[in-house]
């Protein structure tokens, strides 16, 4: 009896451990570390919150400060990092008490801030190493109250007594992208007043919105810029006058964005000078959705070639650097054989990969280093998947930041502690869009940094790094493609409605006097249909797409045959006129060409050339030559000057009358009048001859003669006297003038924008 009273005491603190192992009932978040990455000289605070989430109190509370054993290896930090609860020597010992936060009582549902500062020599800490840090609070609950762990979040500490030997080079990707925003629609006016779609983008670009956070956070960091030139061209659209579709769809209001994007970009250029700049193909295109469903469409790839041109011109003019534009990256750096073939097809001879794509298999026990010779002079630059996604989730919360950064300098420091003597480059690409308070807990991890095991490293540098040759080069086959990355690619009538809309602007462009007021916007817009950015907007993509074709169809629309009804042709010979419409802002050239169904019947002259000012009507005659009665129906087609049918053919029918048999009596009558007229004429003056010889002379009777004669000539037909083919050919009465002039064609209308 006596030896078991004395294990009595014993037992609670035994029940307690036993509890205590994967216990979460208070719990505890670490929202500041600093420094986070501290040398021997420094005090370390960490502050935080605890929150009893019990339905007691909790008494003797106590938040306390644990070091923990250094991580051997990168996946021991993912281990350590989802592990939860707290283990008795797995979670390290507790610092001097004198460096505790006594709290003493926690209400069920209360919360209580700490904070708490200890010199880092009094950490004990030994080689460098990450080594596990945890927050821990201590106390006793109604039912157990004897001292016990409660809760404990854990962090990590990267400690470096002194500089590495071999620094890590480390390339970080500063990504400056953002979703589409231009219509293609423009005022008609002379400056084509862009037309967007919204106005989120001034948002981002004022101070403390996104794009303005990635510029003056980026500027001071040893990054790589990676920018869509699409982004440029929009903001500097912005610096000028442009307008902004109503929500309900209908008219448009002034953007207000003027100043903050002329603010941004000023920023932008100062921030950019000295660093690499990276140019992605214009509107960033899905590489991965060209690559598995784009290329089964004829024609869609063509567009890469056009994006990755005019990404170095559009970057070159608006920051007056010249960019690489021979990177490709295609969705979170998932890459197979088909995707590569793609990327590099436009001149883009390195792609950026990810490890969780490309995966090791020699068995390598340690990172290797990013550049990967793949096979037909590219390369693969491998980011680091594990940093590349350290700041993907909600960094709104400190909590969720702090130990964010606290992960990624502990897993670069680790990589730099795999192989010290083997100086390796390691790249980093982040989502393609970082929130606000996702760039602000990059910066800091990168800040956090100092230089101590890392250096900085371009990524053109990278490209150029030696390859690991124990690294993994081989591509993977199609087949391990992430399911979830395919299930959010554009699908193929995506790239059929785009294709369907090429054709249509190929076919309108040659027939305009100024092709660049339409070919520009619209060669735009289809860039942009391919957009990384809908993957996450599959309905607003498919709208984006139909708006697109419909606008571009109703401006073709608009230069047009005016619908001609049937008529009535007498005689041989006669015109035919056609009246061709243009609503647009600028003039056009076509080619009209009328045919007969029954060429035996009814000839028409050759084709003519039209040119039509904007907002005119030009009417074209074409002569016909009749060689039957009847009805003839005759086709109307509008061709481009290269020969391409524009338009849909017009029909309407001709009614062909020849000259009667009537007509022709009344004719042959006239005639017969006008011969007895001359013979009567005729008699008169030799009579008149005969009594003059015989009167010897009679004046009288010869200026009777005369005057008779005089008489008989004024009465001669007037029809003599006129032209007989123009008697014989009628003018026709539905000839119309030769030009209706702007009065004749209908207003533009609001929807004639685009006029380029």
């Amino acid at each position: 009896m006596l030896a078991g009273l004395t294990q009595i005491p014993a037992a609670p603190a035994a029940h307690a451990e036993s509890k205590a192992t994967g216990s979460r009932s208070v719990d505890v978040s670490i929202t500041s570390l600093t420094p986070t990455a501290p040398k021997k000289s420094d005090t370390l605070t960490v502050s935080g919150t605890v929150t009893n989430d019990t339905k007691s109190t909790v008494s003797g509370a106590q938040v306390g400060l644990r070091v923990g054993p250094t991580m051997n290896g990168r996946s021991a930090i993912d281990t350590t990092a989802h592990r939860t609860g707290y283990t008795e020597g797995l979670d390290g010992t507790e610092v001097d008490d004198k460096y505790a936060k006594k709290i003493g009582k926690l209400s069920a549902g209360a919360s209580r801030d700490f904070s708490l500062s200890i010199p880092v020599d009094q950490l004990h800490l030994g080689e460098n190493g990450v080594y596990q840090l945890g927050v821990s609070l201590t106390g006793g609950t109604s039912s157990q109250p004897w001292p016990q762990v409660l809760g404990i979040e854990r962090t990590f500490l990267p400690w470096q007594s002194g500089t590495a030997t071999k620094k890590s080079q480390l390339t970080y990707l500063w990504p400056l992208i953002s979703a589409t925003h231009v219509t293609a629609r423009t005022d008609n006016d002379e400056d084509r007043t862009p037309i967007f779609r919204d106005d989120r983008l001034a948002e981002e670009l004022a101070p403390g919105g996104r794009l303005q956070q990635m510029v003056a956070l980026g500027k001071n960091l040893p990054i790589t810029w990676v920018i869509d030139p699409d982004l440029l061209a929009t903001v500097d659209a912005m610096t000028k006058k442009y307008e902004v579709q109503n929500p309900s769809g209908k008219g448009t209001t002034a953007g207000r964005g003027q100043t903050v994007a002329k603010q941004w970009l000023d920023a932008l250029q100062k921030a950019v000078d000295g660093k690499q700049v990276v140019a992605l193909p214009f509107a960033d295109p899905d590489l991965a959705s060209l690559a598995h469903r784009g290329k089964n469409v004829t024609g869609t790839l063509s567009h890469l070639q056009g994006a990755t041109e005019l990404a170095s011109t559009t970057v070159e003019t608006i920051l007056g650097v010249r960019p690489r534009t021979d990177f490709a990256w295609p969705v979170d750096g998932a890459i197979d054989s088909s995707i590569v073939d793609v990327a590099t097809s436009a001149g883009a001879h390195n792609v950026i990969a990810r490890s969780d794509s490309l995966r090791e298999t020699g068995g390598l026990s340690y990172t290797p280093t990013a550049a990967r010779q793949i096979g037909g002079g590219n390369t693969a630059v491998v980011a680091d998947a594990r940093l590349s996604t350290a700041f993907t989730g909600d960094m709104s919360k400190a909590e969720n930041s702090t130990l964010a950064i606290q992960t990624f300098l502990a897993q670069s420091q680790m990589f730099n502690l795999q192989a010290p003597d083997k100086q390796r480059s390691i790249v980093v690409a982040p989502q393609r869009t970082p929130t606000t308070s996702q760039a602000q807990a990059m910066a800091a991890a990168l800040e956090g940094l100092s230089g101590q095991w890392t250096q900085p490293l371009s990524l053109g540098q990278a490209a150029k790094a030696k390859p690991d040759p124990s690294a993994t080069q081989r591509v993977p086959s199609s087949r391990s493609y992430p399911r979830s990355l395919r299930a959010r690619e554009l699908p193929t009538e995506a790239f059929d409605r785009i294709q369907e809309t090429q054709k249509t602007l190929d076919n309108f462009e040659p027939i305009l006097t100024a092709k660049y007021r339409v070919v520009t916007p619209f060669g735009n817009a289809i860039r942009r249909e391919m957009s990384t950015s809908w993957r996450s907007e599959a309905h607003n993509a498919a709208g984006f797409r139909h708006d697109v074709q419909t606008y571009l169809s109703g401006l073709t629309k608009k230069v047009r045959l005016v619908p001609k009804t049937d008529m009535t042709l007498s005689g041989r010979s006669a015109t035919v006129p056609v009246t061709l419409q243009n609503n647009l802002v600028q003039g056009v050239e076509l080619r009209l060409v009328l045919r007969s169904q029954q060429g035996n019947r009814l000839a028409i002259s050759d084709p003519q050339l039209v040119n039509v000012e904007g907002g005119h009507s030009q009417s074209v005659k074409f002569g016909t030559t009749a060689n039957a009665n009847g009805p003839v129906w005759v086709s109307a087609q509008l061709y481009t000057p290269d020969g391409q049918p524009y338009g849909r053919e017009m029909l309407f029918e001709v009614n062909v009358t020849e000259i009667t048999s009537t007509v022709i009596l009344v004719i042959a009558g006239g005639v017969l009048l006008l011969v007895l007229a001359g013979v009567r004429i005729y008699v008169q003056r030799k009579r008149a001859a005969a009594r003059s010889g015989e009167d010897g002379g009679d004046g009288e009777d010869a200026e009777t003669a005369h005057g008779q004669d005089d008489e008989d000539d004024s009465e001669a037909p007037e029809t003599d006297r006129r032209d007989p083919a123009h008697a014989l050919v009628p003018e026709q009465p539905s000839d119309p003038a030769a030009d209706t002039g702007s009065q004749s064609a209908g207003p533009s209308g609001s929807g004639e924008k685009v006029e380029r």
